[in-house]
């Protein structure tokens, strides 16, 4: 069973790499920028069309608010990039937003914090492939017609990716990252040319639709309020900027100022490409609606259920490039690729929030470790997991999945800047230097007032959009809090109950006696082994104990004992049930209650065979007997195996194929490797 896993797991995802090779997959800034930053760098393919659809509610004449929403929308995000700039100098440990609420605002605040970063990795992911698949569906229609499906696919395929390792996904998700940022950089400059300079007239293919307005002519509050929900809606392109603040450990050295460059360069290529995209968006009249079937007109006649409304990315490229053309087809593609990517700032960002969250008994040590390649395995086949359930349950739809976007993201900015501004605080009450106390007032400033525009923006973002899927986010931030909270609680417990005493206590204190008992069904080589097995411990007392479940089966057994004159005494239960668990606990338990300061050790002969179904045919009862044993207190269980011929035949096969090699050399790598790399080192 190892060999025929192990070969399809080292093609998927290659050879396990020793623990000393971490440093390799380190990344440089060049390739940290689309690992960790693809996610906000690639939310201006989706959070324009979010802010135009939330505003088509109030018609076309709603759109003139477009630009001052985009300017709030940079405003936060000049804000929220400078705040987490003082995170990552203050907290390279990769911690991020985790860390400084539970540092700086106590453990409850953090597990808040880690709650709504772990909904909010899960959304990014399937908000991202989902957008990617609409995108890619514009373009090839089988895409549209199996949704769902596509989307599991490209999951699966990311996972794989990120098995592989960081630096290796890093790698393939540049090129595609980069390309998409270039392509919408000359969009940009494109369309400015041929609109300030050539003006040329550039109509998106929506252009001549006029839109149904569902509530015509608002004002005063309802108009704030819908100007505030297209605001939280924009406020997507902020998703994914905290994920630098949880990898910095990934960087290269120096780890926090090569983080805090590539946060700052993220900021800055972000709130560029969402600000062009919205003013072209404008200059070439798109039209978008939350039910296009039915509020987009044309001559008078609503689309219908046959229209597929198109990305505003994809409806601008078409008006600047025109359709059909080399860039349109480049960015198109780019496009749907790197949203698939985005969702790789998730598979980065889970992982070490996961293993960090398990160093602290949050979640199981398992999320801990990391893999054969050196990525955290467990945490990214989880994400994908999560992920995946997402996307079944809302049909791969980006706009319902969206509605659930931004809250944990929110919560997150809001208590980690208010944790900040505690820390500069606590520093600032022992610093004397005057140079450091400016630099940590200026840097108080920043946290403080990313803070109040953060925590005002989750506070609209809650209001504007609980009714229309916020409320499942939070319902998984309480899912996921109270799930941390209860595995912390059985961890302590543990720990509080297996803890080494200082003085003696009864788990050092030697049994008085020692009582073995070697069960027994018929005799046979494994029988003969277990007692021969059980005469070397030198127990105070040895009996061979046997279920009478067929009494003619029992007569051979006492008549064959007699006649190999077999100097250990035999025991006989009757089971008129015939069962042979339960006789076995009872009688057992019955030493126990006799002498309480005896051991009673049971030792099970067991065959060891090689083949996989061959485990069906065996052993099932002493599996059962040791399950229900290790609940018994005062006894001990010993197994005594028996190699059978398929055993050995598996080993041999394993043997043509490769050195036999100890366990555990998978991933420290085969001794005579280890000792050349060692002498080489030597020398």
């Amino acid at each position: 069973m190892s060999k025929l896993t192990d070969v399809p797991k080292r093609i998927l995802i290659g050879r396990a790499l020793r623990s000393d090779r971490l440093g390799e997959t380190l990344l440089p800034k060049r390739i940290a920028l689309p690992v960790f930053a693809s996610d906000p760098l690639s939310s201006v393919a989706y959070a324009p069309g979010e802010v135009l659809l939330v505003l088509s509610i109030a018609g076309v004449t709603a759109y003139h608010f477009s630009p001052w929403i985009a300017v709030a929308v940079v405003v936060l995000m000049f804000t929220v990039v400078a705040s987490y700039r003082q995170n990552v100098r203050a907290y390279p440990s990769g911690g991020g937003d985790y860390e400084v609420a539970n540092t700086n605002l106590g453990p409850k605040a953090g597990l808040t914090v880690a709650s709504a970063l772990l909904v909010d990795y899960v959304l990014t992911v399937a908000v991202s492939i989902s957008s990617g698949i609409e995108n890619l569906g514009s373009a090839i229609p089988f895409v549209v017609e199996h949704k769902v499906f596509c989307a599991i696919g490209v999951i699966v395929l990311l996972t794989l990716m990120n098995l592989r390792g960081v630096k290796e996904s890093g790698s393939l998700f540049a090129i595609p990252t980069y390309i998409f940022v270039a392509g919408v950089f000359t969009m940009i400059a494109w369309g400015a040319f041929r609109g300030l300079v050539l003006d040329d007239t550039m109509r998106a293919p929506t252009a001549d639709y006029a839109i149904k307005p569902e509530h015509g002519g608002l004002a005063g509050f309802a108009l704030v309020f819908l100007l505030l929900r297209a605001f939280s809606s924009g406020c997507a392109a902020l998703t994914g900027v905290e994920a630098i603040s949880n990898g910095v450990p990934a960087f290269r050295k120096p780890k926090s100022k090569n983080a805090a460059n590539t946060l700052a360069l993220m900021g800055l290529l972000a709130v560029t490409m969402f600000c062009g995209i919205i003013a072209l968006a404008a200059a070439t009249d798109v039209r978008m609606a939350e039910n296009p079937a039915r509020d987009l007109v044309h001559n008078g006649v609503p689309l219908g259920p046959d229209y597929v409304q198109n990305p505003v990315i994809s409806q601008v490229a078409e008006a600047v490039f025109g359709k059909g053309s080399l860039l349109f087809i480049v960015l198109a593609a780019a496009t749907a690729l790197v949203l698939f990517l985005a969702a790789n700032t998730a598979y980065n960002g889970f992982p070490l929030l996961g293993s960090i969250l398990a160093q602290d008994r949050y979640l199981p040590r398992q999320l801990h470790t990391r893999g054969d390649r050196l990525a955290f395995s467990n945490g990214i086949v989880l994400l994908a997991g999560a992920a995946g359930l997402l996307v079944g349950i809302y049909g791969a739809d980006s706009t319902r999945l969206i509605q659930l976007y931004i809250v944990g993201v929110f919560v997150s900015f809001t208590l980690s800047q208010t944790g900040m501004v505690r820390h500069w605080n606590r520093h600032l009450a022992t610093e004397k230097d005057q140079a450091k106390r400016r630099h940590m007032i200026r840097s108080r400033a920043i946290n403080a007032f990313g803070a109040f525009f953060t925590g005002l923006v989750l506070v609209v973002v809650l209001v504007t959009k609980f009714t229309h899927g916020a409320w499942v986010a939070l319902l998984g931030m309480v899912i996921f809090y109270a799930t941390m909270t209860a595995i912390r609680k059985h961890y302590d417990r543990v720990a509080a109950e297996i803890a080494a005493p200082e003085g003696p206590s009864d788990d050092s204190v030697r049994p008085s006696r020692v009582h073995s008992v070697v069960l027994i069904s018929k005799i046979h080589r494994p029988t003969l082994r277990a007692l021969a097995y059980a005469k070397l411990m030198r127990s105070d007392t040895l009996e061979a104990l046997s279920v009478n479940v067929d009494p003619a089966e029992t007569k051979a057994l006492r008549e064959e004992w007699e006649r190999r004159g077999i100097d250990v005494p035999l025991k006989i239960l009757d089971s008129p049930y015939r069962e042979i668990t339960r006789p076995i606990i009872e009688y057992v338990k019955s030493l126990r209650k006799e002498s309480p300061r005896d051991a009673v050790s049971v030792i099970i002969p067991e065959y060891v065979v090689g083949h996989w179904y061959e485990h069906l045919l065996h052993n099932q009862s002493a599996l059962r007997l040791k399950g229900r044993l290790l609940f018994t207190p005062g006894i001990m269980v010993t197994s005594v195996p028996y190699q059978l011929q398929s055993s050995e035949a598996a080993k041999r096969r394993a043997r043509k194929q490769q050195d036999w090699s100890a366990p555990g050399s998978v991933r420290r790598g085969p001794a005579q490797v280890r000792s050349k790399e060692s002498t080489d080192h030597k020398s």
